[in-house]
């Protein structure tokens, strides 16, 4: 049987049920153990949830307060201060702790960030040495256990894979070269993640497998970079990225499961209750539903399909995929427009003010986009595309412009996955066409080292505009971009009402009129984001009738100092009226 499986708990019958439902259908950990802390309560049967700080958005989007939440099944019946209680009823004291609807991360990647927790992580390394340092580490560790999912046997040919370096926040903020990996690790291929995945930093072994040398020209819409003698360095951004990810055993489902189960627990210690998947190939689009219909899903997933998919036609055709518990929405398709600001892959419609003989990366040639915006909005699906320079979002509002017309039928709720650097005379274009912006607070803090280095002051007025976006009436869908920036929505919010970043750094704020008042944020991390997904009458509010999702937090976000949001510490986290952390 799987891990998580137990069956003391069942009668006689339904154990041989259970037990052949967790061989037969691979349930991972986290599902078992919501299946055993289910009640046992008929369908019928209310809950009641009082003495709470309640707050929660209405179907107008304003902020209202609460003391007594009703629940029956997965649903909310009733919502207030004074409340028609059944006499049997199940009564929970909230000893007046603060209870919000469960947030949602409009743009993550939920196996990335099980594989990221499960994988060497570089993120906070302070110079190249110290990410070697930490590299070295998680392979001795990994190999005395043999537990890693990065790694497949102890011999030459095993990949070590990591992710989360990030040379700007280094002491030498230039990337890193193959030599200092081939020192420890010269004989097993190396690969390791820039914190953005738009560019990675191998080793010559994993140089040698991928048949890259001097010679290589780089595919289109990515970068080889090389040394002042024509040799590859050890970096490969976006397309060219993929000369080596290809070579990576395919994940089995064995690890996709340890991943899912990792990325679970994660986000439901953080007070995530649904996600957006930015980008999934079929081999995901297959397990999630095998997942779903498992019960195995924690946290709902509304996934987006990798337009790059060999079989993304064959999955158009098949339709929206809709879970009947509301745990998995698949329809829409991510389309990839440029790279990442950090590694200059970001297409501008001017040079780098810091490099300029460069203009970024389109990962997705500009003749390709209207064959496959007409693939996917004649499929009656939502097209996600991303853009983080000028020239990426201009391209995209235009084709979006140009594809409306000829299916009026599909112009709804369609989306820029980041929206990060705009002209600002294209910002009205999103409103005018409807487009909804998906935007990152954190990104903007952990940008705020680079950007102007990498665009100018004058670009920079059109670059993470929230406030402007709303004040032209646009919904923002805020996230996080997990595991680029870490799950935990605390800190967008934090990020997005400050402008600062864990250490309330710059004092002002940086541009600081780009800031977000609390409810606007909260808004964008629940209403907003459930609008994005098609999912704004089933989740976002604690609204009669809705699905009864929410988190009970340890402070009152509402009423305390802005800078102390980001250390909010979730108590308990509630998904379909079942209280899964």
């Amino acid at each position: 049987m799987m891990a998580g499986c137990k069956l003391s708990d069942f009668g006689d019958g339904l154990k041989v049920i259970v037990a052949l439902g967790c061989m037969l259908l691979g349930m991972s950990s986290v599902a078992a153990a919501m299946l055993e802390r289910m009640p046992e309560t008929s369908s019928n049967t209310q809950t009641l949830i009082s003495n709470v700080n309640g707050y929660t958005l209405n179907a107008d989007g304003k902020l209202v307060q609460f003391s007594q939440i009703l629940l029956r099944a997965d649903r909310v019946l009733a919502v207030g201060d004074q409340l028609n209680i059944p006499s049997d009823a199940v009564r929970i004291d909230g000893e007046g702790k603060t209870l919000i609807p469960g947030l949602i991360d409009a743009h993550g990647h939920m196996l990335g960030l099980g594989q990221n927790l499960l994988e060497a992580d570089l993120r906070g390394t302070r110079s190249e040495q110290e990410a070697i340092k930490r590299l070295t580490s998680f392979v001795a560790k990994s190999t005395s256990n043999n537990t890693s999912t990065s790694t497949i046997n102890n011999n030459s040919e095993q990949w070590v894979v990591g992710r989360g370096w990030n040379q700007v926040l280094w002491d030498k903020p230039e990337f890193p070269s193959k030599a200092s990996l081939d020192a420890v690790l010269p004989n097993r291929p190396v690969m390791l993640s820039r914190i953005d995945s738009h560019a990675i930093w191998v080793n010559s072994k994993a140089l040698t497998l991928a048949g890259i040398t001097a010679d290589t020209t780089a595919p289109a819409g990515g970068e080889i970079v090389k040394d002042a003698q024509g040799q590859p360095t050890g970096i490969l951004i976006d397309n060219a990225m993929n000369l080596v990810e290809a070579l990576l055993p395919q994940p089995d489902e064995q690890t996709l499961t340890a991943q899912l189960d990792a990325a679970n627990r994660h986000l439901l210690s953080v007070g995530i209750t649904s996600m957006h998947d930015a980008g999934i190939p079929h081999s995901v689009y297959y397990f999630y539903q095998k997942q779903a219909k498992a019960g195995a899903l924690a946290v709902r997933i509304y996934a987006m399909i990798a337009a790059t998919d060999p079989q993304l036609a064959q999955m158009l055709a098949l339709g929206h995929v809709n879970d009947p518990a509301g745990m998995l929405s698949i329809r829409s398709v991510k389309v990839y427009g440029d790279g990442a600001l950090g590694s200059r892959g970001a297409a501008l419609l001017e040079p780098y003010s810091d490099a300029p003989d460069k203009h970024g990366l389109l990962v997705t040639p500009q003749e390709q986009l209207p064959q496959v915006f007409r693939q996917v909005l004649g499929a009656n699906f939502q097209l996600n595309y991303h853009a983080i320079g000028d020239r990426a979002n201009r391209l995209a509002v235009q084709q979006f412009a140009q594809t409306f017309t000829e299916f009026p039928e599909n112009i709804e709720r369609h989306r820029v996955e980041h929206a990060q650097v705009i002209a600002v005379e294209d910002i009205p274009l999103f409103k005018q066409y409807g487009i909804i912006p998906s935007m990152q607070p954190t990104h903007a803090t952990s940008d705020m080292n680079m950007a102007e280095d990498r665009i100018g002051a004058e670009r920079l007025k059109g670059a993470y505009a929230w406030q402007t976006f709303l004040k032209q009436g646009s919904r923002i869908a805020f996230g996080s971009d997990f595991p680029v920036e870490l799950a935990n929505p605390f800190h967008g919010l934090h990020a997005a009402v400050t402008r600062q970043n864990a250490h309330q750094q710059p004092a002002e704020g940086w541009v600081a009129e780009q800031r977000v008042t609390l409810a606007q944020a909260f808004r964008g991390f629940t209403l907003d984001a459930a609008y994005a997904g098609f999912q704004d009458t089933e989740i976002g509010t604690l609204e009669v009738g809705k699905k009864a999702d929410f988190i009970i937090i340890d402070r009152d976000i509402f009423t305390i100092s802005p800078n102390l949001i980001r250390d909010t510490q979730v108590l308990q986290t509630w998904v379909n009226g079942q209280q899964r952390y």
